[in-house]
C-alpha cells in the first residue's frame, strides 16, 4: 500500500476506533423493521394464498392493471432516465467490492463486528432494495423490453467501474459524498417528472430511494467533513485530485451491446428532461466546498501543494457554470435540427438527446 494511503487509512480507522462511527453514522442506517421493503410499493400477487379474500385485501394495494394504466402516460424520455438509474443501481455489488478494497473501511471477514464493517454491510442492504424496486416496477410497467434492460445490467456489472484512486480511503469519502448527492438529485427529479405526467406510484417510488440516497449523502459528507478536520492539508488536495478528474458516474461503463455510446446518450436524455444536468453538477461543487468549509482552512492548516489545491478548489464553481454557458451557446449556434438516439430499452425508438432551444 503507497504511504499516502497507508497515512489515510489510519486516520479513517481512528474515526471507527474512537467512536465516532458508531455514534455519528451507524444512527444513520434505518433499522431493518422499519424499513420500507419493495413489495411494500407494487401490487402483491399473494394475497389469495395468504387467504384473503378480495373484501378483504387492504384498499390501499394497486392492482396491476392500475400500475400499467398509470405508466402508460410516462413518455420515452423518462424511462430512458428510469432506466438508467435502475442500471446504476443495480450495479451495487461493484460497490460493495470497491468498497471492501479501502483499508480502513474495509470488512475483512466478511461478518465483522467492528463499526465500518456494520456501516457497509448496512449501506449495502438499504441500497439493494432500489435496484429491486425500479427493477420490478419497470417489468410490470410494461413499458420497456426488459432483456435488454438485464442484458445492459449483465453488461455493467462484468465492465465494472473507474475511479482515480479506488483504495483512497479519502477519495472514496469525497466520491461517496458526491455520488450519494448526484442519485439524489436524479431520483428526486425523476420523481417529479412522474408525478407531472400522471404516475404517482412511480412518483412515490423514486421519493422513497431519493429519502434514501439524501440520507447516505448525509453519512459520507460527516465523514469527509470529519477527516477535513483532522487532515485538512490532505484532505484539500485529495478533493482537488478527485475534480480535476471529474465526478465520473459509476454507470460510466454501461452498454447494452449495441450502442457503444450509450451512457453519452442518456446522460443526454437526462440533461435534457432535467433529470440531471451539468447545473446539477456545479451547484453540486459550490454546495461541498461551502459545507465543508474549504474557503476558511487557513494558512497554518495547509502546505503549500494544499494551498494551491484549496485555490483550485474554490473558484471551480464558477468555471464549472462558465463553461457551461459557453457550451450551450455552442450547442444553439450548431443545432439544426434535434437530434434523436434510439435506444433498445424502449424497443429501438428514438428518443431526443439534443433539441433546438
Amino acid at each position: 500500500m503507497p504511504a499516502q494511503e497507508q497515512a489515510e487509512a489510519e486516520v479513517v480507522r481512528s474515526l471507527g476506533l474512537s467512536g465516532w462511527v458508531e455514534e455519528q453514522l451507524l444512527p444513520l442506517l434505518t433499522p431493518v423493521d422499519d424499513a420500507w421493503q419493495p413489495s411494500d410499493l407494487l401490487p402483491c400477487f399473494s394475497l389469495s394464498a395468504a387467504g384473503l379474500s378480495a373484501e378483504q385485501q387492504p384498499s390501499m394495494m394497486m392492482t396491476t392493471e392500475e400500475l400499467q394504466a398509470q405508466a402508460s402516460g410516462v413518455p420515452d424520455d423518462v424511462l430512458v432516465c428510469l432506466v438508467g438509474n435502475m442500471v446504476t443501481e443495480e450495479a451495487l455489488p461493484t460497490y460493495m467490492c470497491m468498497g471492501n478494497r479501502v483499508a480502513g473501511y474495509r470488512d475483512d471477514t466478511g461478518c465483522s463486528d467492528l463499526p465500518w464493517a456494520r456501516w457497509i454491510r448496512g449501506w449495502t442492504a438499504e441500497e439493494n432494495r432500489h435496484g429491486d424496486l425500479l427493477n420490478r416496477y419497470l417489468y410490470l410497467s410494461g413499458r420497456v423490453d426488459m432483456r435488454q434492460v438485464e442484458r445492459t445490467v449483465h453488461h455493467l456489472l462484468r465492465n465494472g467501474m473507474q475511479m482515480l484512486r479506488p483504495s483512497s480511503p479519502y477519495h472514496n469519502a469525497i466520491y461517496g459524498s458526491f455520488q450519494e448527492r448526484a442519485t439524489f438529485i436524479s431520483h428526486a427529479h425523476t420523481a417529479k417528472q412522474a408525478a407531472r405526467h400522471g404516475d404517482r406510484c412511480l412518483a412515490k417510488i423514486c421519493g422513497v430511494v431519493a429519502a434514501d440516497e439524501k440520507r447516505h449523502e448525509t453519512a459520507y459528507t460527516k465523514v469527509a467533513a470529519k477527516v477535513f478536520e483532522l487532515d485538512p492539508d490532505g484532505m484539500v488536495q485529495a478533493l482537488a485530485a478527485v475534480l480535476r478528474d471529474k465526478i465520473t458516474m459509476p454507470g460510466q461503463l454501461m452498454t447494452d451491446g449495441r450502442d457503444a455510446d450509450l451512457f453519452e446518450h442518456f446522460s443526454a436524455v437526462a440533461q435534457r428532461t432535467g433529470v440531471y444536468t451539468a447545473r446539477d453538477y456545479g451547484d453540486m461543487v459550490e454546495h461541498f466546498v461551502r459545507r465543508w468549509k474549504v474557503a476558511d482552512l487557513g494558512g497554518g492548516q495547509l502546505s503549500g501543494e494544499g494551498r494551491r489545491a484549496q485555490e483550485y478548489v474554490c473558484g471551480l464553481p464558477r468555471k464549472i457554470r462558465r463553461v457551461e454557458e459557453l457550451a450551450h451557446d455552442r450547442v444553439i449556434k450548431a443545432a439544426k435540427e434535434p437530434e434523436f438516439a434510439r435506444f433498445s430499452w424502449v424497443f429501438d425508438r428514438p428518443v431526443c438527446i439534443r433539441s433546438l432551444i
